[in-house]
Parts: structure tokens; sequence; C-alpha cells
């Protein structure tokens, strides 16, 4: 919006104001009222009256998209990448057509999941009524039966959702390069049954409803001139809201409120309810986890309410940029020792491949992640992955001898499990 064309808006009512100052009392009270109008006044949300309209389409179809035979995302007709900027100086146009597509991708996934996977989803709480929120999980159909391995994984915080590590690498980059999928077809091909959390699903959005505020006319206690006086302030009152919000929220975009779902409102409640219900169930004698992020703060917060358990069923933690602190979340003693011994953290530095990383926690080792591509955001974008976070990558098979064992050390019964998370040379976590 010009600068002229808001000077057209506002020069009515800079007029207006002239004129009431010089009048009486009421005049006054007209001339407070619309300096509250004009400090209320957003610029930024006025600008919102010339947007198009906030309706986008819900199928990759409808946004003129496809997934190529390589996993990218392209324009149907052009064959170009996405374009987040679609539309010149409409930022937040933009961004809300990008989250649109957004959560398109995130259902494409978990048709991805289901199909391409073979796993299952499974609604939780496990005794959910009907009427009340739910979340859901994935698992293979061998998750809670298979005696020897199991793999859980555990993404960060934000926008992402199960099956994916980043969403602007899935739009941007590839399927391989932002979703857990080649982690879970690997692990199932070695033989591992797979958890895959979903620990951002943590309530379901429903639309505010109305209040409606009782009339004061209805209380029979007042006189009546106090009554009609009331009335005649609270219309004004209506009237100059109205007003406001007319430029306020013009696309007038639903206010929406949140249900949060039993036992899952939050990532750490949730990783503590799978372990619970199903992990904890599970067969595996080994269960590893790869988590990233703010999965590994859950992680380490499921350690402190389940100490014992996690000790007794855990091999090996995998960990990318968590974000867990070991003070503040108040873990003992024997929990830092313990992931000194199972726990690795491959954090993005500049520093050679595996090479040893100061830290200030006394916890798990972290060492150089080195080259790996780091997840930043195009501008506007608003996915959680921090500028600069290591990432999962696409499992690749070799075994280097020098390379830091997250997994239990050979034995004289012979080797520990086969599959042991470790950086390849250009800096993505490996599988081995």
């Amino acid at each position: 919006m010009s600068i002229s064309l808001i000077s057209l808006i506002f020069l009515p009512i800079w007029i207006n104001m002239a004129q009431i100052q010089q009048g009486g009392p009421d005049e006054k009270e007209k001339t407070t009222a619309l300096k509250d109008l004009l400090s209320r006044i957003d610029l930024d949300e006025l600008m919102k009256k010339d947007e198009p309209p906030l309706d986008f389409p819900d199928t990759l179809e409808g946004f003129e998209y496809a997934f190529n035979e390589r996993g990218q995302l392209r324009h149907i007709k052009t064959g170009e990448p996405f374009v987040f900027n679609y539309r010149e100086d409409l930022h937040r146009w933009n961004q809300k057509r990008y989250e649109a597509l957004g959560e398109i991708i995130t259902k494409y996934v978990y048709d991805l999941l289901e199909k391409d996977c073979n796993l299952k989803k499974i609604s939780i709480p496990v005794d959910a009524t009907e009427s009340e929120p739910k979340s859901f999980i994935f698992m293979s159909e061998d998750a809670l039966t298979n005696p020897q391995k199991l793999m859980v994984l555990i993404h960060g915080s934000g926008v992402v959702r199960a099956g994916q590590w980043a969403r602007r690498l899935i739009i941007n980059e590839d399927l391989d390069s932002g979703t857990q999928i080649p982690f879970i077809k690997r692990a199932v091909d070695e033989g591992y049954g797979v958890i895959v959390l979903n620990p951002n699903e943590n309530y379901i959005e429903v639309e505010k409803p109305k209040m409606h505020v009782q009339s004061s006319s209805d209380s029979s206690d007042e006189p009546a001139e106090k009554r009609e006086r009331k009335d005649k302030v609270s219309k004004e009152t209506k009237k100059r809201r109205d007003f406001y919000e007319k430029y306020r929220n013009p696309q007038r975009e639903k206010e929406m409120m949140h249900l949060y779902i039993r036992e899952n409102g939050s990532p750490e409640e949730h990783a503590i309810y799978v372990w619970d219900h199903f992990i904890a169930q599970s067969a595996a004698e080994n269960v590893f986890f790869v988590a990233h992020s703010y999965g590994g703060l859950a992680f380490v917060e499921l350690m402190i309410q389940r100490e014992a358990d996690v000790k007794s069923k855990v091999t090996a933690v995998a960990l990318t940029d968590s974000v867990h602190n070991v003070w503040h979340q108040e873990a003992g003693k024997t929990i830092r020792e313990w992931m000194r011994e199972n726990c690795c953290n491959w954090v993005s530095s500049s520093e050679p491949l595996d090479t040893s990383v100061e830290s200030m926690l006394p916890d798990c080792p972290r060492v150089s992640a080195a080259g790996a591509e780091a997840e930043t955001s195009q501008p506007g974008e608003t996915d959680r992955n921090q500028p600069g976070e290591t990432l999962p990558a696409v499992p690749q098979a070799h075994t280097p001898a020098d390379q830091p064992h997250c997994g239990p050390p050979p034995t004289a019964e012979g080797p520990g499990p086969s599959l042991v998370l470790q950086p390849e040379p250009d800096g993505r976590l490996a599988n081995h």
C-alpha cells in the first residue's frame, strides 16, 4: 500500500479531529475516541486490506506442483523449483501460501509412510473416546514383536510432523534430504522394527466460539435511565470496535483455539506416553534412538522420568544438534554417566569430521559433523529448524575403524548390533 493511499485513509480522521477540537464536552469525547482509534491501528495490519484472499488449494495438483522421480518438488508446467515470493511485496500472503503448501506436504509424507514404508498409523491415546482430540504415531508391523532390535525416530520442534526432519528441505531440496524415509527403509532392510514419533502433534484447532454478552438491559435492579445510558455506551463501543476491526483484520481470518491431546500435550509428554504404551512393551532386546534438535531434549526428559526402564532397554542414542541441557533439565549424575557411554551428539562445526567438540555440559560426547549441509530457512519461511543445524541424512554403508561408536563394542559373542549411527566423510549420519 502506498503512502498516499494511507494518507487518504487517515485524512478524514485528522480533519474530523481538527474540527471537533473546537467544540464542547461532547466533541472532546469524540476526539478522545478518535485518538484511541488511531493509537490502536497497526499499519502492517492495515495493509492486509490490499491482499488477495487467503484461499489456497488443498492439493499439490491445485498448486500445480508434483514430486518428480528424484523426489524433488517441481512445477508441473515449467519444471521449476518452488518459488516463495510468488507475489512481490506481499510477504504475509506468500508466507500463508507457503504454510498451506506445507500442510499438504505433511499429508503427502504421512501417505508415503503408510504406502511406501509399509508403516501402520496408530491412534493415541490408545483408550481415546470417539469425541476427544487424538494424535497418532507410525510403526512397522513388527515394532512390538521384533525380539532383537527396534529403531525409534524423533524429529525436532516447529512445523515438522512424523516422518520429517525439515519441511524446508522437502520443498526446496528433495524428499530424501528432508524426510526420515531413508532411515526407515534402511532400518527395515536390516531387520529393525521401527517406531516414528509425532511429538509436535499436541492439539487440534477448532474455531473459537463467539462470546454472547448478556445485555445490561436485562438487569432489573438498575433504573431505566442508567440502563439506557449503559446500552448507548455499549453500542458506541461496538461501533468503534467494528470500525477498527475492518482495518485490523480485513481477511476476517477465523479465531482459533487449541484443544490439547490427553497425555500428549507437549513433545516431552508425547515421548513418555509412547515409551509407556509402546516402546516399553516391545519385545526388542536392543532399542536405538535417533533424535534431532528438540527431540534430544525430549529423550533426556524421558530418561529423567523413566531412568531404570530406559537403561534396561536402550542400547545407543544418536543425536544431531540436540538442544538438551542436563543442568536445566536437572538430569542426575547416573543419567549423565550413562549418556557419556551410550550417546553421541553430532553438531555443526567447521572442524574435521568426528573431531571432538568442546562442551560446557558433562554429558554425551559432541563431535563435528564437518561438511553436513546446514538447515537454514529462506527469508520469511517460519520452519523452526535453526540456521546451521546438522540434520540426519541418508544412510551410507561403510565401517571405518577409527570412527566413534554409538553402540556397544564387539564382545566375545560377536559384534554389536549391525546398525550403528555414524557420520560419513561428507558429514552425513550413516547407519552401520
